[in-house]
């Protein structure tokens, strides 16, 4: 018995000190650092922090509460019988954010420089530019009187889960990256726009050429891959940034699960400094399936259909209660 124990004994000491052991990023065949996969940045932290909220981080609780009203209106997504039932029960497929699981953060805002978590002054140019926006919104009338007036996404044009940069909205937060020798490509669930990132150093399209998601190109530093954007063509403005914005995103997968992802946003014609952002893609399962949104763009013509019909009804109750009151 002595034997044995002693025996034992260094075992139980190596296994006491031995250190835990480091993830390490897997790679491809050509030796990038191993991106490939689906993901989902489903997530309730918003962009910038609320008014109430000074500091930038919850404790656990608080972050339960502040994800527990948005829980709520999602469960009430499936109440027969209602608009958000049949619009928008995105539980019954495992859509909404609190069935992903991706929710949890301690963060109180996605920003992250400036440390406030809000985006910066607006600069003068930035000023300028959103009030002749805001004027032209009122001489185009409201939202539903003509189908231009809709926004991008209404129209099936484009959506902010393309970006970029990419955020999340309420549902359909899915991605997809495959590698290949020199090029990643990045799919988005949501409108299934691809986004095809060289990484062999080229120069960015001439500055005539301008595109709706820009002109992209990719690098690594490390085992992080950097995105350089430029030459947007400033009709899909992103929190009302001009064709000048510059944008340097950052993936980094930081274990099995996670991908880590940063940008940064240089606009001197729109905000006074640059700003930057930060929050996690979770594996997720796939395949994605093609995103049709309004197939045919029927949904289109029934909103504006629908918006005529609430105006005639309103009209003619008016004139009911016009011709009782005389």
């Amino acid at each position: 018995m002595p034997v044995t124990i002693a025996a034992q004994a260094p075992t139980a000491a190596v296994k006491a000190t031995a250190p835990a052991k480091t993830w390490t990023v897997g790679r491809t065949p050509d030796g990038q650092p191993d991106l490939q996969g689906f993901w989902n940045n489903g997530s309730y932290t918003p962009l910038e922090r609320p008014d109430n909220v000074t500091k930038e981080l919850y404790t656990r609780e608080e972050a339960t509460q502040f994800e527990k009203r948005f829980v709520d209106t999602e469960a009430e997504q499936t109440v027969p019988g209602t608009i958000l039932d049949v619009h928008y029960d995105h539980t019954q497929f495992g859509l909404d954010r609190s069935l992903a699981g991706y929710a949890s953060s301690l963060r109180t805002s996605l920003i992250v420089d400036p440390p406030n978590g809000k985006l910066p002054p607006l600069s003068a140019e930035g000023q300028k530019r959103a009030a002749e926006r805001a004027e032209a919104r009122k001489r185009m009338g409201g939202p539903y009187d003509a189908a231009e007036n809709l926004p991008l996404g209404a129209r099936c044009l484009m959506m902010d889960r393309v970006g970029p940069p990419m955020l999340s909205g309420n549902y359909n937060n899915n991605y997809q990256f495959v590698q290949a020798p020199g090029y990643v490509m990045l799919l988005t669930e949501m409108l299934h726009d691809v986004r095809m990132i060289p990484l062999d150093g080229r120069s960015h399209l001439p500055q005539n050429v301008r595109q709706w998601t820009g002109s992209y190109r990719g690098h690594w530093e490390g085992d992080t891959l950097v995105v350089e954007t430029a030459n947007f063509n400033g009709k899909n403005p992103f929190r009302g940034s001009s064709e000048n914005m510059r944008l340097i995103e950052r993936f980094t997968r930081v274990d099995e699960d996670t991908v880590r992802y940063q940008f940064t946003v240089e606009d001197p014609s729109t905000w006074t400094r640059p700003w930057s952002a930060e929050t996690s893609w979770k594996k997720t399962i796939g395949p994605l399936f093609e995103h049709a949104c309004h197939e045919g763009n029927y949904g289109l013509y029934n909103i504006l259909a629908g918006a005529r019909a609430d105006e005639k009804r309103a009209a003619e109750e008016a004139a009911k209660k016009g011709s009782s009151s005389r």
